[in-house]
């Protein structure tokens, strides 16, 4: 088949989740079928050699930059949501074109919420001819799902109001175009039952399929080498503008972190990740916190963890960084949110802890015994190898084609 993707952002490198999750399918299905990527990116240079080889027709355009200026008039004189019109770009609509109109595609991915904005210039390309694409829509996260959490922690801050008036307004709209865009889609994919259960709660006779993200092992090695750190380390990862990241590192360091430091003088709190916001930056302030911005590679930073963390209070799908630190062997304290999606058991795979003296203890016991340590990191790793490889994955959608397409 000839399958066109439209994505955020360039899928290799894999800088962050939703790359991760794109390159896996992209070049997993690039062995037995002809791959189109229209897609964004800041990055000067050329193509990875491994994209390449991977797609017959790549089509790049600059990431659209929005300031609170626009965001906030978006608010105000626009009924859409700002995730609706975050990443249009007139340039990518016009690259977008050329692909439809000069190539036979016969199945068209679109990759995460964002992207949606382009379903209507799709739709109205072949609304006058006798066939179209299949149109799959990837719902890297139930969107509404989050705007709901974010008004959930927010809304009892009084210095985060003006946050949670936001998702108020956002919510509604971020509700009517997630029906849109599974209404006018062939079928949806999602990455967890829960999130299956919280897009048909929106349309009720829809059916997704569940395509959990997953990692390919062997890209973990559990001998990588790592930066030379002193533990007891707590390492958080992820893209440090996206809002549950930045909410869980704060939360973190301000309730957490300093009871943490009590009972280990030592130790340390690194958040490692790209585009750190002010608030992230100024966490830097507090003893014992680094906050290192953007690295080549996250993976030595996981690995010289001695407890991954993932304090999570808002947020959809499943968690990359939860399948990273488990690749790698890591043991992992997490929020019931962070590890949501994955069926795995406390105490077994992953400690899950909701209230900062429950993680408290979750963390200090494992920095107290370096076997439990190492018994739940070896049982992080075997889950992952047995459910979480994109070989295991990829069938899925590869059934899920093969069923639209007849």
């Amino acid at each position: 088949m000839n399958l066109l993707f439209l994505t955020p952002s360039l899928p290799h490198p894999a800088t962050q989740g939703a790359d991760i999750r794109n390159w896996g399918i992209i070049s997993s299905l690039s062995k037995n079928h002809r791959i189109s990527l229209v897609t964004f990116s800041n990055q000067s240079g050329a193509i990875s050699k491994n994209l390449s080889k991977c797609c017959s027709t790549i089509k790049i355009t600059k990431t659209p930059e929005r300031n609170m200026v626009q965001r906030m008039s978006t608010m105000l004189l626009s009924s859409k949501p700002d995730m609706a019109v975050r990443l249009y770009s007139a340039e990518y609509s016009m690259k977008l074109q050329d692909v439809l109109a000069n190539e036979k595609i016969d199945l068209i991915q679109i990759e995460g919420l964002e992207m949606a904005t382009y379903l209507t210039q799709i739709l109205d390309h072949y609304r006058n001819k006798t066939s179209r694409p299949i149109i799959i829509y990837d719902a890297h996260n139930a969107e509404t799902v989050i705007q709901r959490r974010a008004i959930k922690a927010d809304v009892s801050k009084p210095q985060r109001l003006i946050s949670a008036f936001y998702s108020m307004v956002q919510v509604r709209r971020i509700r009517e175009f997630e029906i849109e865009t599974c209404s006018n889609s062939d079928a949806v994919i999602c990455v967890s039952h829960q999130d299956s259960l919280a897009l048909k709660q929106l349309l009720p006779l829809l059916d997704p399929t569940v395509l959990p993200n997953g990692i390919f092992l062997s890209d973990y090695p559990e001998s990588i080498q790592h930066p030379t750190i002193m533990p007891p380390t707590l390492v958080f990862s992820g893209k440090m503008d996206y809002r549950p990241n930045i909410d869980a590192a704060v939360w973190f360091a301000n309730e957490i972190f300093p009871s943490i430091q009590k009972l280990h003088d030592e130790a340390k709190f690194i958040i490692v990740g790209q585009s750190p916001t002010r608030q992230v930056c100024n966490l830097v302030n507090h003893p014992g916190i680094t906050v290192t911005g953007t690295v080549e590679d996250i993976r030595p930073y996981i690995s010289a963890a001695t407890v991954c963390v993932v304090p999570l209070r808002m947020g959809g799908g499943t968690r990359f960084k939860i399948l990273e630190a488990m690749a790698l062997s890591k043991p992992i304290v997490s929020t019931t949110i962070g590890a949501e999606g994955f069926p795995i058991t406390s105490g077994k795979e992953i400690l899950i802890a909701d209230t900062p003296e429950d993680i408290v203890r979750a963390i200090n016991s494992l920095l107290c015994s370096e076997d439990d340590r190492v018994v739940l990191g070896k049982a992080a790793r075997a889950f992952v190898s047995n459910k979480y490889r994109w070989q295991t994955i990829v069938p899925i959608v590869e059934n899920l084609y093969s069923r639209k397409i007849m």
